[in-house]
């Protein structure tokens, strides 16, 4: 049997609010397989999207180890741990987070840039797979809530990363445009043999995935 591509071992984390510590993540231990569509289900305040920032790099956990493709996060110089989620992760956010200022190509091209890779073929080529060919030009402002996280689907996948975490990526869309940001990220997920971690509210959507994982109180379910 392979190994998995991810693995996180008795996660925990905490935050202080005034007096009270609230533990959101609470020993979770949890492996994701290469290729794998991922659903983490929870309601809100549940601990999900902490948990898959944990699981990304983004936020260190108080006690517990996370591994990628073999490597442990969270050690190593903070550059060297930058290299590895521009190199091997895709991001997509519930806020899209474009810049205001660049086109939609030029916005998909910054992950490239910032490792100093100039490829406009390669940035056109993932908005054509996001159905925004004829919107390469325009600024966030000209797009809709649905084209622009189109265009941050897109910027995830154009370094070509081997997972994408998507955190709430429906949250600000109506159910329809939501549905097909859903089957979308789906259809990428599995044409490009890319894994899929995806925090959602919504079990409806959640089903879509090859797996749920439910987070109640710090713990999964």
């Amino acid at each position: 049997m392979a190994e998995p591509q991810l693995v996180a071992r008795d996660l925990r984390r905490s935050f202080r609010i005034g007096s009270r510590r609230i533990e959101v993540l609470r020993g979770i231990s949890m492996d994701v397989a290469y290729g794998e569509a991922v659903f983490l289900c929870g309601a809100s305040g549940a601990g999900k999207t902490t948990l898959l920032y944990t699981l990304a790099g983004l936020e260190r956990p108080e006690a517990g180890t996370v591994e990628f493709e073999g490597r442990r996060l969270y050690t190593g110089s903070s550059g060297s741990q930058a290299e590895v989620r521009n190199r091997k992760m895709g991001f997509v956010f519930q806020g899209y987070f474009l810049l205001p200022e660049l086109t939609a190509l030029e916005n998909v091209m910054l992950p490239g840039l910032i490792r100093g890779k100039t490829n406009r073929t390669a940035g056109e080529a993932s908005l054509a797979d996001v159905g925004l060919s004829d919107r390469l030009h325009h600024l966030p402002a000209e797009l809709s809530g649905g084209e622009q996280q189109r265009v941050a689907i897109a910027r995830a996948l154009t370094n070509d990363p081997d997972i994408v975490f998507a955190d709430e990526p429906t949250g600000n869309l109506d159910s329809k445009t939501g549905d097909a940001i859903i089957e979308l990220l789906l259809k990428l997920a599995r044409t490009r043999n890319k894994t899929l971690l995806v925090v959602t509210h919504d079990v409806r959507l959640a089903a879509l995935g090859d797996r749920e994982l439910h987070i109640a109180d710090g713990v999964l379910t």
